[in-house]
């Protein structure tokens, strides 16, 4: 009694310090949650699509199978199954309040396996979230709770790992001493110059330039001298690398200096889910939709809501008067301090403005802090208040059922809704049809599809090119590792391969002997697969049924027979 009570005293006065602490972690209460060297191949706060990376990526040497531990003692307060996103996942409160998490396994301890298949047999989904109490699933430091896999999707074999605090806010894991080894400066690679307003100018250019520089004997950066007027901004492509790895990793901080003061920085400490997507005002969104380079603007958005920043009243935005010269130092750092500096020599010039910013016109203009509805030839687009950051003419062609909502160059804080008029169509016709959106190599993927009875829609953040499709075929299923009326005492598994060449998979169902059983489907792989460890089957004879479903109704059903005894 005395232990639970410090233990809730604990979390108590971690919470109540939080506010008032800052950067001050316990350095040595946790343990590296893999017994190999650590090496990286993400770090906390990368850039990635939509928001920033929470955890740190731990590479597991292109394998499967590593043991990994609970870093502290503490208790399950979570266990989320997937098929996409984390996959299978773990999250453990230990008794200082923070919460550490464990995703992408292949799967669980033993103590942990039972737990979840229980509640996946009573649910009967493999799909499942559950919120253990606090005694039911309590750990020591360094048991083993689950083995490193590449669940989630498509992606390889690594442990992604996180420290969250009781706001459930992901914290930067090394400031809990757990490091690895890095002596490599970030490496600064393109260098952009933005004009802000219509009347500034860099170079005689009110359209963004990329900038040349060179390399210097001590290391720095230097770029050429610009000539400019009026309020302008900097951005960088940079990225980091640590020992031992050649990933491109994201850096810990970023900072412009003006004439030696301070005008811009930020962290990547901390921050909270909610504003992750804010990513977009970061980054110059158009030119990573256009080239696939994420450029770190050292500028803030008016519409941002990151905490990242720290808080200087330029907020990134230099204002250059004719005559005056200036010196930009713009600093990029890793977490241990590791640094490289880049240099920029200004002229203030008021020059006459030979480039013009290139802006398209359309009948479409969206005010981004009003509603915005438009029609064309059957087809609906309704944006919400506040769906966009910035006012801006809208691209929208309609034709033959092809949609253009617009290039993905826009950054979107909302969903709109896309809207199909299908009267033209027959009844029966409709039961197979739904909403596709193109990928950038063309491919049509399904997009949620809502029917009412003369219109189709959908709700989405993608900007891009839509059409309805009709998908009349059943999904793809078959046995893989096991024939018809074959005897499989011996085998560990049962698996069958699906597809679905257009609308997707969307449910599974498999049974044996008229019993649900638990089937894991792999996406990456297009397997569907049975543990025959599950529970033993009586007799010798089973039959097996298994059922899949596309994304509009659609069904294939396999039903084999095959022989099994279960000592």
């Amino acid at each position: 009694m005395k232990t639970l009570n410090l233990r809730i005293f604990s979390i108590f006065f971690f919470i109540f310090t939080s506010t008032f602490s800052q950067k001050n972690y316990p350095k040595d209460y946790f343990q590296s949650p893999l017994d190999i060297p650590l090496l990286l191949s993400g770090t906390f706060g990368e850039l990635r699509s939509n928001h920033f990376h929470s955890g740190l990526d731990i590479k597991t040497q292109q394998k499967e199978g590593f043991k990994v531990f609970s870093i502290a003692d503490g208790y399950v307060s979570r266990i989320k199954i997937s098929h996409w996103g984390y996959g299978k996942a773990v999250y453990i409160t230990h008794f200082n309040g923070y919460t550490s998490v464990y995703a992408h396994l292949k799967k669980f301890s033993p103590k942990l396996e039972a737990y979840i298949k229980k509640h996946q047999y009573k649910k009967e989904s493999f799909e499942i979230q559950l919120y253990p109490n606090t005694t039911e699933l309590q750990l020591t430091k360094g048991e083993v709770i689950a083995y490193t896999g590449s669940t989630g999707g498509f992606v390889g074999p690594h442990l992604h790992f996180e420290i969250r605090d009781n706001q459930s806010r992901p914290i930067n894991p090394m400031y809990f001493g757990i490091t690895v080894k890095d002596d490599i400066k970030p490496s600064i690679n393109t260098l952009m110059v933005y004009p802000i307003d219509s009347s500034s100018q860099v170079n005689k250019s009110n359209a963004a330039l990329q900038l040349p520089f060179k390399k210097l004997n001590n290391g720095n950066l230097l770029a050429n001298k610009i000539s400019a007027s009026g309020k302008i901004g900097f951005g960088i492509n940079v990225f980091d690398r640590l020992n031992g790895a050649l990933n491109k990793n994201g850096i810990y901080s970023l900072e412009m200096l003006v004439n030696g003061k301070q005008y811009y920085k930020h962290e990547v400490e901390k921050f909270s889910f909610a504003e992750s997507k804010y990513i977009n005002l970061l980054i110059d969104y158009e030119r990573n939709a256009n080239l696939k380079q994420r450029i770190q603007q050292c500028f803030i958005h008016p519409e941002s809501k990151l905490s990242i920043y720290n808080q200087n009243p330029s907020k990134g935005y230099i204002d250059i008067k004719d005559g005056n010269s200036y010196n930009v130092e713009i600093i990029a750092k890793d977490f241990v301090g590791n640094t490289k500096k880049l240099i920029i020599p200004i002229q203030g010039k008021n020059d006459t403005i030979r480039i013009e910013k290139s802006i398209k016109k359309t009948p479409y203009f969206i005010k981004h802090k009003e509603f915005n509805k438009f029609s064309k030839d059957g087809v609906t687009i309704a944006f919400p208040k506040n769906t966009f950051y910035d006012d801006f003419f809208l691209d929208f062609k309609v034709e033959n059922n092809e949609v253009l909502v617009h290039e993905k160059t826009k950054p979107l804080h909302k969903k709109y809704t896309l809207t199909f008029d299908v009267s033209n169509y027959p009844k029966e016709a409709r039961k197979n049809l739904f909403i596709a959106s193109y990928n950038s190599k063309g491919y049509p993927s399904y997009s949620k599809t809502v029917k009412k009875e003369n219109t189709f829609y959908t709700s989405t953040k993608k900007l891009g090119e839509y059409t309805l499709l009709t998908d009349n075929e059943k999904p793809k299923l078959k046995l893989k590792n096991i024939k018809n009326e074959q005897w499989v005492t011996n085998y560990k598994k049962l698996v069958l391969k699906t597809s679905d060449n257009l609308s997707g998979i969307k449910s599974y169902r498999g049974e044996i002997d008229n019993e649900w059983i638990l089937l894991e489907y792999n996406p990456k792989y297009g397997t569907l697969t049975y543990d025959f460890s599950d529970k033993k089957l009586v007799g010798s004879k089973h039959k097996l049924k298994v059922i899949v479903e596309d994304n509009v109704g659609n069904t294939n059903t396999l039903e084999t027979t095959f022989y099994r005894k279960d000592n």
